[in-house]
């Protein structure tokens, strides 16, 4: 299989459903969602999510494909902005949105994170949240994607990140002796593959945190030790186990940096 271009960021258009199916779907969806929210449910204030009588928001989904988390946000009343390349994802979180009767709350930008402030006028490019999940690892300049994103953020406001984590895909191929893979460092995905062109070190990551106005608030890691139980019928047989498991493993070390994905959660100072 033909590898994924080096020189471009990724556009799932030919993918989308395929992409709904496996990364959002089954006992890997929700292992995701149940992290995810446990982060918010920490850190999140408001609706959906906190105080139910919180005021309406203004949230991005930047690079936000479908729109999963987004359309939460609308049914509790925030105003969703949507931003994304592909505009087979797009249609897909537009079709939830109007199954929801939301359209209202949703505003649909084809375009990269990269070009969106072509898109807002000055008024407009503020959000009290913004979410980027499963982005970074699928564009060809992510230092250059994060650095960009607190300029979205208002004062006190919040990122939601999520990112691939290259230590899992190392740890995966050596537990499957895939050594020539990992002595030729061939991490990219292939054409049609739903592995990331650039997969991330989390310590990287964390340094270039380091760099912007935000302060970390929590860091969870999102499948720790699923994706490494190889028996598919093992790792179906107990889901509630697995999920509490991941729980309650997805913030200690050393299983945090297993996880196959990062979540950081950060605040604008």
């Amino acid at each position: 299989m033909a590898k994924q271009p080096d020189n471009q960021d990724r556009n799932f258009d030919e993918l989308a459903l395929r992409f709904q199916k496996n990364i959002y779907g089954g006992l890997k969806g929700e292992i995701r969602l149940a992290v995810l929210e446990r982060d918010f449910q920490e850190h999140f204030n408001f609706a959906p999510f906190g105080n139910e009588t919180s005021k309406p928001l203004r949230i991005l989904d930047a690079g936000g494909g479908q729109g999963q988390f987004a359309l939460k946000f609308a049914q509790a009343g925030h105003s969703v902005v949507i931003c994304d390349i592909s505009i087979e994802m797009l249609k897909l979180a537009e079709q939830e949105f109007v199954k929801h009767g939301l359209q209202k709350n949703l505003r649909l930008i084809h375009c990269a994170i990269q070009d969106l402030s072509k898109h807002l006028d000055s008024q407009e490019c503020l959000f009290d949240v913004v979410l980027c999940h499963a982005v970074m690892e699928w564009v060809m300049q992510p230092h250059d994607l994060l650095v960009n994103l607190p300029a979205y953020v208002k004062p006190q406001g919040l990122l939601s990140l999520t990112f691939y984590n290259i230590h899992s895909l190392i740890y995966k191929n050596l537990l499957r002796t895939n050594f020539k893979k990992i002595q030729a460092g061939d991490f990219g995905g292939s054409r049609g593959s739903l592995t990331p062109i650039n997969p991330l070190y989390p310590e990287q990551v964390f340094n270039w945190f380091g760099e912007l106005p935000l302060d970390v608030l929590a860091t969870s890691g999102i499948r720790v030790f699923h994706d490494y139980i190889f028996n598919e019928e093992h790792r179906e047989r107990d889901p509630k186990s697995v999920v509490e498991l991941e729980l309650s493993f997805s913030r200690k070390m050393p299983y945090q940096l297993l996880g196959r994905y990062i979540h950081v959660i950060s605040k604008r100072v």
